[in-house]
């Protein structure tokens, strides 16, 4: 397995493609006008946005390898790895990145918003994948910040280069949206397979010996990442992922209270709560009684 190369910096990212660094903490790179060069897995401390318009190796994301077509976007955030093992070819690239370094973005707007472009988080099989209209409007966006990019620094361009960088990141909010909605199928199967998990691991005895399920677990048996998974069930169901658990966690009590003879104690311990008084408070809490009170209502 190859070295990787640590991408710390926007002029770190410059210097692999071949590219002039015009500012410091951003860039927009035309692949067209880098240097050819060879694959690699990069370490990046910068946030990074690829647009993919051509073949880019098996691109290995994490643990997994994936191919990508024409139109593929994919979003990568400091700390994350992500690249293709050198195959001792040089390769031409093609298509768009645009980097911004963390720092870029202090005392900005963005600064506070970026954690809600949950798609940052994604995993590389969860990638976005534009109509051709799409394409064309995401490449408009990286034109204007490419063009901003070569005027002299004055004070109007961080906020100018931020504005643009946020419109295209709400462009791909926006898209993901569609991709959503155009994948039912896929969705459907992936919320079925989700009941169908929580379902076993309630009725298994896990929660004793492992307590709740969590949000990551859930999506590592789906083999997603955790926001995608909340992200796609909210847009299905309009409830996130631990809300779905949580909801699922409460119906499973109620079943236990109602239809079993073992003590609050018991039950509690069998739900994965710690101490039964635990299980009691958040009992009343979700429904407005004691699960003795519960069982002898009903």
């Amino acid at each position: 397995m190859s070295d990787l190369l640590k991408i710390d910096s926007v002029q770190a990212y410059n210097d692999y493609f071949g590219v002039e660094t015009r500012h410091p903490l951003v860039c927009v790179i035309d692949a067209r006008e880098a240097k050819p060069l060879h694959f690699g897995r990069k370490l990046y401390s910068i946030y990074t946005v690829l647009l993919k318009d051509a073949d880019c190796g098996n691109l290995k994301y994490g643990r997994s390898m994936y191919d990508y077509q024409r139109g593929t976007m994919l979003f990568i955030a400091p700390a994350q790895v992500m690249g293709s093992e050198d195959d001792g070819k040089l390769h031409q690239p093609e298509g768009w990145a645009l980097c911004f370094h963390p720092e870029f973005l202090r005392k900005t707007p963005l600064a506070g918003l970026m954690k809600d472009y949950s798609y940052f988080s994604y995993n590389a099989n969860e990638a976005l994948h534009l109509s051709e209209q799409e394409r064309r409007t995401v490449i408009d966006c990286l034109v204007k910040i490419k063009e901003e990019l070569q005027y002299p620094v004055d004070k109007h361009s961080k906020a100018l280069i931020a504005d643009n960088i946020k419109l295209l990141l709400d462009y791909c909010e926006r898209f993901y949206d569609r991709q959503f909605i155009t994948r039912e199928n896929l969705n459907s199967d992936i919320l079925a397979r989700f009941e169908t998990l929580l379902d076993e691991y309630f009725h298994s005895g896990k929660p004793a010996s492992e307590g709740l399920p969590t949000v990551q677990y859930c999506a590592d048996k789906l083999c997603l990442s955790p926001n995608y998974l909340s992200d796609l069930l909210k847009k299905e169901t309009g409830m996130s992922a631990l809300k779905h658990i949580q909801q699922k966690t409460l119906e499973t009590a109620k079943e236990h209270v109602f239809n079993t003879s073992k003590t609050v104690s018991e039950i509690a311990y069998e739900m994965g709560f710690q101490y039964p008084q635990h299980f009691s408070r958040w009992f009343k809490k979700q429904t407005g009684c004691t699960p003795n009170e519960y069982r002898s209502a009903n």
